[in-house]
């Protein structure tokens, strides 16, 4: 059982070394569901006094005004007898006090440390102090700062109210074992330990009520009916103590010597004498020791299923915030080529269809281009009187003899102009696809969200590389489409004169070889050939954008960016991974909190408690 409040002690160790005292804050505390014993008292309890007792030395901080100016982690450790008695500090883990004298010395400027010698504030950060000795029992007390009603010179007048916040913080929270100090010589009515427990703990659970300067009191009264139980009754017995007089401590009176006329005085005082047995500094420790003890191994069940919950959750959220960042030059570049990499991963999947939207590209292919196509309007080429005029200007000086070849080939070519409109259209729609494509594999790739200003490189390299490969696809498709103007299909126009014997022969008299029926022979002809082009580019335009565009943006989307890369000095290296302050203080937050609790977990799983 005595590993359990050692199991303890290391983890509030580990809280307080890690940042984590139990303040409201964005980050999960461990520090609230360890089981303690808080010490609550007013300026004139004896709470000190009822500390120093426990522990059998003079060490705490002693003066006018508020002197507990920090919560002060006392763990007793009990040794075998004859070992020598020494004191450790957790913000001084390599320097062993046999000195009290300097342990209180040592609280006194860790306290102005942190709160400033001059202001007397006060601080919720707590000093861990573990006392060794074969004169204690294994115990973990959190001393408070004295209640007060007024404020010393110095201090704000909100230091009143600023100490009952920091004192309800810590004994609200229903892992807190509430130790209340009142003074027997006076009324316990107005007692401000037993009234602020009542108020944090109406049903009297977790308060422990400790009687001091019983020996003070007013002649012919006692505290036997507090003590029996039968007024100010609370759950668990109250446990009444004598301290050592301010003669006493001026005198330098032994501790040991302090416990025995403590012993002496309850067992030969008439009204305490039944009660002897279970009054006393040792038997409050003793006490305290197995209360804590039990209410810690009920409890372990319960810390275990939070650590493994939060250690989970932790992890998770690191996660997705990213590794940090690199110190060196090279590392930094793998970071950014890795990031590039899941970055152009993503993007080939939207394009192969393990992601949505690659399929929108398709939907050009098949139905945009060729209602674009079959949209294209070609009477204004083909008229009877842009016919007739194209005729006759080929003709020049010397009539066609048979057919007019020249006419033909620039009617064809007046025509086969216009499919650049819709192989352009085509070449656009896929090139503003793959940009929106970039732009939702961006915000796919997580790493990214971690550095805005790499994020914003990365796409606008991507943006310009399919800006060049737009630029290529362009030139290719609208070759496809001039190759078409300048090689006619042979084998069509061999066809020609038996078609036109079918209806009549094309050699007419040069005085009848302009009229209507045979020019619109020709139209019929050429837009004949021009639907043939029309079906043949639908096949091969899609396949040259796939060419040009897709299948470049799947293998050397960011290659110009990873040569610009190589030759980046190491400053601008180190730009692109500027990440936001906010998310780099939480990283380092949640990194150490995440570190206590795996170190409490390890604690915890070493720790071989019966049930």
């Amino acid at each position: 059982m005595e590993n359990l409040i050692s199991l303890v002690n290391k983890i509030q160790r580990a809280c307080t070394a890690l940042g984590d005292h139990g303040d409201t804050s964005a980050l999960p505390t461990l520090w609230d569901s360890l089981p303690a014993i808080a010490v609550v008292g007013g300026q004139s309890s004896g709470k000190s006094s009822v500390l120093e007792s426990i522990v059998g030395k003079d060490f705490l901080p002693r003066g006018s005004g508020i002197v507990t100016r920090r919560p002060l982690v006392l763990q007793l450790h009990k040794l075998d007898e004859g070992s020598r008695e020494y004191a450790e500090f957790l913000h001084l883990p390599r320097k062993k006090f046999t000195d009290f004298a300097a342990v209180r010395k040592e609280i006194q400027d860790e306290t102005d440390r942190e709160t400033g010698r001059s202001s007397k504030q006060i601080s919720s950060v707590p000093i861990h102090l573990s006392i060794y000795s074969p004169n204690v029992v294994n115990l973990t007390l959190i001393d408070l700062p004295g209640l007060t009603k007024v404020a010393v010179d110095g201090q704000p007048e909100s230091i009143v109210q600023d100490i009952e916040n920091m004192v309800r913080s810590f004994i609200e929270k229903p892992n807190c074992i509430i130790l209340a100090i009142s003074p027997a010589n006076q009324d316990l009515a107005t007692s401000d330990a037993i009234k602020i427990s009542r108020e944090v703990d109406p049903t009297g659970e977790r308060t422990l009520g400790v009687l001091t300067k019983i020996d003070l009191m007013d002649k012919g009264t006692d505290a036997a009916e507090i003590l029996e139980g039968k007024s100010y009754r609370l759950k668990f017995p109250w446990v009444g103590v004598v301290n050592r007089s301010q003669a006493d401590i001026n005198k330098n009176v032994d501790m040991i010597a302090a416990r025995r006329r403590e012993r002496e005085y309850f067992s030969t005082t008439p009204e305490y004498k039944h009660l002897a047995n279970r009054m006393g500094s040792e038997h409050l420790a003793k006490m305290l020791s197995k209360h804590l003890e039990t209410v810690i191994k009920s409890r372990i069940p319960g810390i275990q299923s939070l650590i493994n919950k939060t250690v989970a959750e932790l992890e998770t959220e690191l996660s997705r915030l990213g590794k940090p960042i690199a110190a060196d030059a090279g590392g930094k570049l793998y970071t950014i080529m890795e990031i590039c990499r899941l970055f152009d991963q993503i993007y080939k999947e939207h394009l192969d269809g393990v992601r949505p939207g690659g399929d929108k590209i398709y939907n050009v292919f098949d139905n945009q281009l060729p209602a674009a196509l079959k949209r294209l309007q070609f009477d204004k080429q083909l008229s009877m009187e842009n016919i007739r005029k194209l005729i006759t200007e080929a003709d020049g000086y010397q009539p066609h003899l048979i057919a007019p070849e020249q006419g033909y080939r620039r009617l064809i070519d007046s025509s086969l102009v216009t499919i650049r409109g819709p192989a352009e259209a085509a070449v656009d729609a896929v090139h503003g696809l793959l940009k929106d494509l970039v732009h939702k594999a961006i915000n796919e790739t997580v790493e990214l969200r971690q550095y805005p200003a790499l994020r914003v490189e990365v796409g606008n390299a991507a943006i310009e590389s399919l800006d060049r490969m737009k630029d290529l696809s362009r030139k290719a498709t609208l070759q496809l489409v001039d190759m078409e103007s300048s090689y006619l299909t042979v084998d069509f126009f061999r066809k020609l004169p038996q078609d036109v014997e079918k209806g009549g022969n094309p050699t007419h008299s040069i005085f009848d070889r302009y009229n209507d029926v045979y020019l619109r022979r020709i139209g019929s002809t050429v837009l004949s050939y021009v639907n043939m082009v029309c079906a043949s580019l639908r096949n091969s335009i899609p396949k040259s954008i796939v060419y040009c565009q897709v299948r470049e943006a799947k293998k050397s989307l960011l290659d110009h960016f990873f040569i610009e890369l190589g030759a980046m000095e190491p400053k601008r290296l180190s730009s692109l991974l500027n990440e936001d302050p906010a998310v780099m203080e939480r990283r380092t937050a949640l990194a150490k909190r995440l570190e206590l609790y795996k170190a409490a977990q390890a604690e915890i799983d070493a720790v071989a408690w019966s049930k």
